[in-house]
């Protein structure tokens, strides 16, 4: 009798993940396009999204190698709007709407007793990427190649400094071209 509920309880607990894993997939990817109005305008134009650090899941971090000497010279945050993990994980891409936001700090550089350690110290800005495979957006220079692209500079959240995605973000992420212009290979998270 008491395995039956003990069976019982985790079946319930499984469609209930279920369920709340589905409504955040349906938040990331609504019908008709590009999703976050609250991150692209009717032009495509993006911003900063409010809020996202405790809203959206971290994505990964990334540690830039000083030019010289010893630790980092950036610490890269990377966060992704609610259910893009769950999402990527089910079909292995980012589906349309999941929005993309990398924090760029300058570091601080110290011994501790663990090492050398170097952390986020002051926020340089902010890249933003959203996904739209259909390219939604013809006409705005910063969306394309089934992606928006925006930097921001940290005291300009909804104003962005980009002119062109492909002369002024899209550079940085050739490498990662086969894998949907995103280095997937540095989000553990998005492992099955």
């Amino acid at each position: 009798m008491k395995t039956s509920k003990i069976v019982g309880i985790a079946v319930v607990a499984a469609l209930v993940g279920s369920a709340v894993t589905l409504m955040l997939v349906n938040r990331v990817t609504p019908r008709g396009g590009m999703a976050q109005p609250h991150v692209v305008d009717a032009k495509g134009n993006l911003r900063v999204p409010e809020n996202y650090r405790t809203l959206y899941q971290a994505l990964g971090t990334w540690a830039i190698a000083a030019d010289s000497g010893r630790g980092s010279k950036e610490m890269h945050l990377v966060y992704a709007s609610p259910g893009a993990i769950a999402a990527y994980r089910a079909a292995g891409h980012f589906p349309d709407g999941t929005v993309l936001v990398k924090e760029v700090f300058g570091t601080s550089t110290t011994g501790m007793t663990t090492g050398t350690v170097s952390h986020a110290a002051r926020l340089k800005g902010w890249f933003v990427m959203v996904r739209d495979s259909k390219n939604t957006r013809q006409g705005n220079a910063l969306l394309g190649d089934g992606w928006g692209w925006s930097w921001f500079d940290a005291d300009k959240p909804l104003k962005t400094t980009s002119t062109n995605y492909k002369t002024d973000c899209q550079g940085c992420h050739v490498p990662a071209q086969a894998t949907d212009w995103i280095y997937t290979n540095g989000y553990p998270t998005l492992n099955r």
